[in-house]
């Protein structure tokens, strides 16, 4: 059974920092890209960042530039998202997701983590 199980999340002062993890099971970890989305109330769901299979390669959407990191550890299945420099605007639920770049049915999706910025 798959799963991805989200971690981290909830109520920070602007400027702060959260550390999101995601616990990955169920699945060949090593062979998925993995990536972070996150969806704000009344918006569609956006890409955050995403890190390829052997971490050779990270992109982050513009608006994080600089702020948050992805990271992942294929010993322990868990990809990690640091944010730093919270700001308002990143209140969001945030999403793991695990994407096979070969198979079709290869994209799998946690249940999410509320993070809230906010005084």
């Amino acid at each position: 059974q798959v799963q991805l199980v989200e971690s981290g999340g909830g109520l920070v002062q602007p400027g702060g920092s959260l550390r999101l993890s995601c616990a990955a099971s169920g699945f060949t970890f090593s062979s998925y890209t993995m990536r972070w989305f996150r969806q704000a109330p009344g918006k569609e769901r956006e890409l955050v960042a995403a890190i390829s299979s052997t971490s050779h390669s990270t992109n982050y959407a513009d608006f994080v530039k600089g702020r948050f990191t992805i990271s992942r550890d294929n010993a322990q299945n868990t990809v990690t998202l640091q944010m730093n420099s919270l700001k308002p605007e990143d209140t969001a639920v945030y999403f793991c997701n695990a994407v096979h770049q070969l198979i079709s049915t290869g994209n799998f999706w946690g249940q999410g983590t509320q993070v809230t910025v906010s005084l």
